[in-house]
């Protein structure tokens, strides 16, 4: 996985738990993602790159399942609570149901 990928579901985390609006303790967690990212931008710093750019564009393109898919990559490295982890996969599951009931 080179350094952008890892930017990209790093960001795409963020703005899963940002979604989460029914965890009240997400701007802990939040926070503790926002430090990740900055550590792994400055230990992996890109020259002419706009950072902030390519997070709203990540930010808008990703769709919401898989933004939450990668906020469960990221969660444990920020030692996230696990009720966070669960009401994630929670949603997801309940996002796959609607998918699967949008087919029939």
């Amino acid at each position: 996985m080179n350094i952008l990928d890892t930017f990209k579901y790093l960001v795409g985390a963020y703005y899963g738990i940002v979604e989460m609006d029914n965890y009240e303790l997400k701007e802990y967690v939040l926070k503790d993602i926002e430090n990740y990212i900055r550590d792994f931008v400055k230990d992996n710093y890109i020259e002419n790159f706009d950072y902030r750019k390519e997070a709203e564009r990540i930010n808008d393109e990703l769709e919401l399942k898989t933004k939450l898919q990668d906020s469960l990559l990221v969660l444990p490295k920020v030692n996230a609570p696990m009720e966070l982890i669960l009401l994630v996969k929670a949603r997801l599951k309940k996002l796959r149901e609607e998918e699967l009931e949008s087919y029939k």
